[in-house]
C-alpha cells in the first residue's frame, strides 16, 4: 500500500507541474467563464521623437510588412487580412528556458491605434490597445489593456502573478519601438 500511496503521490505532483509549465508556457488554455475577475493593465505611457505614421510603422511592420530577423523569433502571422491579423508571439520565460507562446488578433486603425486580444495563452482574456496621439513634434504611445481569469480567487491570484510579467514584456516592446522610431525620424 506505501508504494501505491508513493505512485499516486508522484502522479499528483507530475501533473500539477505539468499543469503549471502548460499554463506558464500557454500550451495549456483554460478558459471556463466561471468566476471571473477582470483587472487592468496599465496605462504605460511614452513620448516618442517620431511622427505618428513613422510609430505606427514600426508597431505594425511584424505584421504588415517585412519582419527583421529578430521580430520574426518573437511573432509569426498566421492568417492575415487588410486590417487585422491573427499572430503566434513567442516570449522567452522562466530565464529563458521555457517559451511561452500567445495568439493573439491584431487590429490596425491607422495610424492612431493597434487593437489587441488575446486568443490562446496562459490566461482566458487580453485585450489592449497602443493608442498613438500626435504630442509636440514627436508621439504620445499609451497602452492600456485588461487581463480577465477564471475561478475567483484562484484565479484572481494567477492574474498576480502573470499582469506583471505582461507589463514587463509590453514595456520591454515599448522601449524597442521608440529606440526604432526614433532611428528611422533621425534618418529622414
Amino acid at each position: 500500500m506505501a508504494l501505491i500511496g508513493r505512485l499516486v503521490a508522484a502522479g499528483a505532483v507530475g501533473g500539477a507541474v505539468a499543469g503549471y509549465l502548460g499554463l506558464v508556457t500557454g500550451a495549456l488554455a483554460l478558459d471556463v467563464g466561471v468566476g471571473r475577475r477582470i483587472r487592468p493593465l496599465g496605462p504605460q505611457t511614452m513620448d516618442i521623437e517620431a511622427p505618428r505614421e513613422v510609430v505606427f510603422g514600426v508597431i505594425t511592420q511584424p505584421y504588415l510588412g517585412r519582419a527583421t530577423r529578430a521580430m520574426r523569433e518573437k511573432v509569426a502571422v498566421l492568417e492575415r487580412g487588410t486590417d487585422i491579423v491573427l499572430a503566434a508571439h513567442h516570449t522567452p520565460v522562466a530565464g529563458g528556458r521555457l517559451t511561452a507562446t500567445t495568439v493573439e488578433t491584431v487590429k490596425f486603425i491607422r495610424p492612431e491605434r493597434v487593437d489587441f486580444r488575446l486568443v490562446r495563452g496562459p490566461v482566458p482574456a487580453v485585450t489592449e490597445s497602443f493608442e498613438l496621439s500626435e504630442h509636440g513634434p514627436g508621439t504620445r504611445l499609451e497602452y492600456t489593456g485588461e487581463l480577465g481569469t477564471d475561478l475567483w480567487a484562484l484565479g484572481q491570484w494567477w492574474g498576480a502573478v502573470v499582469a506583471p510579467r505582461w507589463e514587463a514584456t509590453v514595456a520591454s516592446s515599448l522601449s524597442a519601438v521608440k529606440q526604432e522610431a526614433e532611428r528611422r525620424a533621425a534618418l529622414s
